[in-house]
């Protein structure tokens, strides 16, 4: 059975001192709960203090970006080098980093290849526009960049990674997608992608998120279908009083 992940991506909000008060509000709540991993996935400034807080604990830590290549004169970026020392997780071709800054298909396979190199587990961000979606080419479009990401991996590399289906026009729009919508996207367009690429057992045993607009009062509808693995949340994940009923109701709602 696929181990439930929710991973809250805090963007660019919280300051350092920020950052601190937010994990000791929550830290003893979010380790109480042990049937579903849990990843916080600060700005670069936080990660060290965040590493550093819940180090003691089974929560884990993200970044929200890395450069593929291992050093260099690239200004302003961050190598995975400096990142295995403080997380474990790296969020990777979000829609922001794809819409806002030049985040291209090509790239996103780059930095995979380099996070699994170097130890990182990749949250591999995939989902279409809204125009995308009316003209009803979001099958082809998130399968599309499925292949894109996961080109020339192995079934084991594969196997070790996250996906999050993060349709755009759900993104801090307060439109959530439907639990049955996103299953099926899930299930029958990211999951049966890789079933044809690398078969049955690898697309079984990679987990996959929802994401878009996820809040307490609908986790639940998300968590309930059988595809669906756990969630990035966005905005959610800057409140204790919003992120730990997520997180709780998530595990609830996979409990065998």
């Amino acid at each position: 059975m696929r181990k439930p992940i929710i991973a809250g991506n805090w963007k660019m909000f919280k300051s350092v001192a920020e950052a601190i008060a937010l994990v000791r509000e929550m830290r003893a709540d979010l380790d109480a709960v042990c049937d579903v991993e849990k990843v916080l996935c600060p700005p670069f400034t936080s990660l060290s203090v965040v590493a550093e807080l819940v180090k003691d604990t089974d929560t884990r830590v993200g970044a929200q970006d890395m450069h593929w290549e291992d050093q260099g004169a690239f200004t302003g970026e961050v190598s995975p080098l400096m990142l295995k020392e403080l997380c474990q997780y790296v969020i990777i071709g979000h829609s922001e980093r794809r819409q806002y800054f030049g985040e291209t298909d090509e790239s996103v396979n780059r930095k995979v290849k380099t996070s699994l190199k170097h130890g990182l587990v990749p949250i591999v961000c995939v989902g279409e526009n809204l125009a995308q979606n009316e003209a009803g080419q979001t099958d082809s479009f998130v399968g599309g960049q499925v292949r894109s990401a996961l080109r020339d991996l192995t079934a084991a590399q594969v196997s070790g990674l996250v996906i999050a289906y993060e349709p755009i026009w759900a993104i801090g729009t307060g439109r959530a997608a439907t639990g049955v919508m996103a299953n099926r996207i899930i299930g029958t367009v990211i999951r049966g992608t890789i079933n044809l690429l690398y078969g049955a057992q690898t697309a079984q045993s990679v987990r996959i998120q929802y994401g878009g607009s996820v809040s307490p009062d609908n986790i639940s509808e998300f968590m309930s279908q059988p595809e669906i693995d756990g969630a990035l949340v966005g905005g959610a994940s800057l409140v204790a009083a919003k992120f730990v009923p997520i997180v709780r109701q998530a595990a609830a709602s996979k409990r065998p």
